[in-house]
């Protein structure tokens, strides 16, 4: 059985270790964050070491590494770079920190739910009110908001009061994209482009020259035309030559995230040719993950 101080000087080491990218940690630096002695910290290595919790490292540049059974032993699970779970705060990635398991104290109703968060890495800079976003998870792609009612420095967890929960479809964007799409001709002039998009209800077309894709007209473009006295100029010069292309595997989380960065509201999905295929908008990805049809409604 750890004692706290153990359990403290452990979960520090992780932490440390986390953030150096596989390097071994000195006796100091874990003294330096504990505000400790570095004589204690090196008297209950040696118990940790007994244990077989930590292994030393010789030589100048050794130190300290945390074992497999240390993971275990604070509940924490071991997971490859590629999937860890971020943290973000004010839409801000934290470095050096991740999610290590995601635990639901109590789902009475979703305004009450709150969640346990263990996490990989140091929780010092996050405070009491935080709003946090985490995730999406690898296996289940799930995503929690919420703000910081809790904080544990012992065990390294969290508790968060989540306002929103989304756990995003495997599904991919060729799943939900619409196939017969709308386009615009890159020769096309600005009435007949209006013409289109009130006809078919739209308010952006891809556009398209010798069947390739080579731009994205919307009515925002039509306006800044009318604006700047171009509307007798042809779509092909007044089209945004940005276009964000994707291939019709693309996952729906990836999708999302490429909308959140780009701050656009579509996605052109085309083959290695430049071929169109379908097309993708922002409101095809939200119905996609608030669709809750799947599940039974319960009234009492």
């Amino acid at each position: 059985m750890l004692t706290s101080v153990q359990k403290e000087i452990l979960q520090t080491l992780i932490n440390l270790y986390q953030s150096s990218e596989g390097k071994s940690i000195k006796g100091e630096d874990i003294a330096e964050v504990m505000n400790r002695n570095p004589g204690t910290i090196r008297n209950q290595m040696q118990s940790l070491r007994s244990l077989g919790l930590v292994k030393g490292v010789p030589g100048p540049r050794g130190g300290y590494k945390p074992t497999i059974e240390a993971y275990h032993s604070l509940n924490i699970l071991i997971s490859d770079k590629e999937t860890k779970v971020p943290i973000y705060r004010n839409d801000e990635r934290l470095k050096d920190i991740s999610v290590a398991k995601i635990e639901f104290t109590s789902v009475p109703q979703p305004s009450e739910c709150e969640a346990a968060i263990k996490v990989l890495g140091s929780i010092k800079d996050l405070n009491l009110g935080d709003t946090i976003r985490i995730g999406p998870t690898p296996v289940n792609n799930l995503g929690i908001m919420g703000k910081i009612v809790g904080r544990d420095d012992m065990d390294n967890i969290l508790l968060v009061d989540t306002s929103t929960i989304r756990s995003i479809p495997k599904q991919t964007v060729g799943d939900i994209a619409s196939k017969n799409v709308i386009s615009l001709s890159a020769d096309c002039n600005l009435k007949d482009a209006a013409k289109i998009f009130k006809e078919n209800d739209i308010d952006g077309a891809p556009v398209m020259k010798d069947e390739k894709v080579v731009g994205v007209f919307t009515v925002s473009d039509i306006v800044h035309a009318i604006a700047n006295d171009n509307e007798h100029s042809k779509i092909g010069d007044l089209m945004s030559r940005k276009v964000i292309i994707i291939n019709e595997n693309l996952k729906i989380a990836n999708a999302i995230e490429i909308l959140f960065k780009k701050n656009i509201s579509r996605l052109i999905i085309a083959d290695d040719d430049n071929n169109l295929l379908g097309i993708v908008t922002r409101t095809d990805l939200i119905d996609s993950i608030t669709n809750l049809k799947q599940f039974p409604i319960i009234t009492n």
